[in-house]
């Protein structure tokens, strides 16, 4: 039995310890005093020096309580938030949904998910239930482009299927695919001249990026791929006699096809090179996939077991595609088949960001009821 007002406690607790993106050292001090706390051991890897936040990856591991072979499992949730962030002051409506006092965010986004399995573990101690081995991997720089996750040696994930707890949508939503993304870095370098009075000697970076840009595919390119220019920045504040000689331009490309993410990537590279040459312009293009897409069907064990158990706690599994990314993504890159459940969460990154109680109930029930599941109880 889910035990309402202690989950809610904890999570207004949660949400009260600052813990913006790079700055984690709090929150993942009080995390590893709860896990630790309740029986599991608590591992810090070293991601934090790699990445330069203020703390690593957590891995706490709870040990299994039969000897039945059962699957292990593991959850995860990501402790950092995004900005603002600082002096969270959570108010709870009388209308069972809590908000912050709207001069920040809330910080649902993840902090539901990690008061979730703080109180599905004890639930799962105080009724008995038999599980497996399973493993609660709490991500640190999550918000600054999954650096935590990415940062992670794949060794330590030592589970054969698991969920992440965050995505937005209601309860019994499943995110089943999510995409690959392609960070991009273009730089244009042309020939700075006076533009006054020998403009013509001049190659306008600016010129050379434009005609590039007007060549590509961007936006919705079918509906698995998409692609956008983020940054456009060249030449110098109130210098417009200047034929500007560099601009770089900021770029992604998505899509849960990486044969399609390719082909996006190298349309893009042509015209940039194509505008480039004909100008008498020259351009770096840098690419680098920073996670991998996956996807699976109804079929899938990871998702089968997901639409049962949600299914008895009287949800209408909804399986849908992301079109972001999450640890989802990174940890199937591991090779452990991942997908990511709704939390319930609403107006994420924003000041307005929400959560109903009912809900925080709702995804903690379905964690427990997933252990359930997988240990055939």
């Amino acid at each position: 039995m889910i035990q309402e007002k202690r989950l809610v406690s904890e999570f207004i607790e949660l949400v009260q310890v600052d813990s913006e993106t790079r700055h984690e050292q709090e929150i993942s001090r009080v995390l590893k005093q709860k896990f630790g706390g309740l029986g599991l051991s608590v591992e810090e890897d070293d991601a934090a020096q790699k990445i330069g936040h203020g703390s690593g990856n957590l891995i706490c591991t709870l040990a299994a309580t039969t000897k039945a072979p059962v699957p292990r499992l593991f959850f995860t949730s990501h402790m950092d938030t995004v900005t603002p962030g600082k002096g969270i002051m959570p108010i709870i409506g009388d209308d069972g949904i809590i908000r912050s006092d709207g001069t920040t965010i809330l910080g649902s986004d993840d902090k539901a998910g990690l008061a979730a399995m703080l109180e599905a573990i004890r639930v799962l101690k105080e009724q008995n239930i038999k599980h497996g081995q399973i493993q609660f991997v709490i991500t640190a720089g999550e918000e600054a482009g999954l650096k935590g996750s990415r940062a992670m040696d794949a060794k330590r994930l030592q589970a054969d299927f698991g969920y992440a707890l965050d995505s937005n949508g209601e309860i019994g939503d499943i995110a089943v695919a999510a995409p690959t993304q392609a960070k991009i870095n273009i730089v244009f370098t042309g020939r700075s001249a006076h533009a006054g009075v020998n403009p013509e000697s001049g190659v306008s970076a600016i010129t050379v990026a434009s005609k590039a840009i007007s060549r590509m595919s961007l936006g919705r390119i079918d509906k698995e791929t998409t692609a956008n220019i983020g940054r456009f920045a060249g030449g110098v504040n109130g210098a417009t006699n200047i034929v500007v000689d560099r601009v770089e331009l900021e770029a992604e490309a998505r899509s849960i096809s990486q044969d399609k993410l390719d082909r996006q990537v190298e349309s893009m590279r042509q015209a940039c090179q194509a505008a480039a040459s004909e100008m008498g312009a020259q351009v770096d293009f840098q690419s680098e996939v920073i996670y991998p897409a996956y996807m699976y069907d109804l079929e899938a064990p990871v998702v089968k077991l997901a639409v049962q158990a949600l299914s008895k706690l009287g949800c209408k599994p909804r399986t849908f595609h992301s079109g972001g990314g999450s640890d989802a993504n990174v940890f199937n890159g591991m090779g452990v088949p991942t997908v990511n459940l709704a939390v319930g969460y609403e107006h994420i990154h924003t000041t307005q960001e929400q959560i109903a109680i009912k809900d925080l109930v709702k995804v903690t029930e379905a964690v427990v009821q997933i252990v359930k599941e997988v240990a055939g109880a």
